[in-house]
């Protein structure tokens, strides 16, 4: 096996096993903090399933850095350590509110490039994977983007930041949207929103206000199935804009969002 393909076994391994803790052991009364306001929220099981998926690498690579949406950062990758990047639960609002729209998450980094990743839906028994160079697959069969390219026949995914001053701005650019695309849809999981991009189910993609451990794994997927994944005008995706499309249809939605400032706030 190739190293990539040695990190996607241990990926698929760790997010496995996690996604079904935390689908088994979801309890009726999860105990709710806030984050940065009061409406994102996250439970005792986001880092139960962070500690899982740390001791599950760790046990094989303890020397590894990792980064993870709840509070894990050591360190980061370079060509002889490789960084996970790990969002225990990607969609943790649906997931407090028993919505069977949310994922485990984690890529494989080595020298600022994710080589990896693995998203796991353990509601539905879907999992994703990818190799850079190599593919990628809804458990273990190849997947690809649709062939739409016309944006007024794009079913387009989109999402919205807790910050209420945020989403104001987000409702003003979805405005200019949707009148000119087939329909948007809202449905709480980027990382689920990029891998339903990367199997057709959905045509593009557009967000503000992401975290990288909401993307690495999910871009990766979507980009060895055939989509574009960038942030505007060449530059790298990242918490500024997140826009995905297959091919054809990506330079459209990218020109329509940048033309709507969906960047700022």
């Amino acid at each position: 096996m190739t190293e990539p393909a040695r990190l996607l076994e241990l990926a698929v391994s760790a997010a496995l096993t996690a996604g079904e803790f935390l689908l088994d052991a979801r309890p009726a009364d999860l105990v709710v903090a806030t984050k940065s306001t009061p409406t994102d929220v996250v439970t005792q099981m986001d880092t139960a399933a962070e500690r899982l998926i740390s001791t599950a690498i760790r046990s094989s690579r303890p020397d590894d850095a990792m980064l993870g949406e709840e509070g894990q950062d050591a360190g980061a990758s370079d060509g002889r350590r490789v960084r996970w990047i790990v969002d225990p639960i990607d969609g943790t609002v649906n997931y407090l509110y028993g919505l069977p729209q949310w994922s485990v998450s984690i890529a494989a980094e080595v020298s600022g490039v994710v080589v990896a990743g693995a998203v796991f839906d353990p509601s539905k028994g879907e999992l994703f994977t990818a190799e850079r160079g190599v593919g990628a697959w809804l458990n273990g069969v190849p997947i690809s983007v649709s062939g739409c390219s016309e944006l007024a026949q794009a079913l387009v995914g989109t999402g919205f930041g807790y910050d209420a001053a945020r989403r104001g701005r987000q409702a003003q650019v979805l405005t200019g949207v949707l009148p000119l695309v087939r329909d948007i849809r809202r449905l709480g999981a980027a990382s689920l929103d990029l891998c339903w991009l990367a199997c057709g189910r959905l045509d593009g993609y557009f967000e503000r206000g992401l975290g990288v451990w909401d993307y690495s794994a999910a871009a990766l997927i979507a980009t060895q199935a055939g989509a574009r994944v960038e942030g505007l005008h060449g530059r790298a995706p990242s918490g500024d804009l997140l826009v995905a499309g297959s091919g054809r249809l990506f330079p459209a939605l990218h020109d329509l969002v940048a033309e709507l400032g969906a960047d700022r706030d």
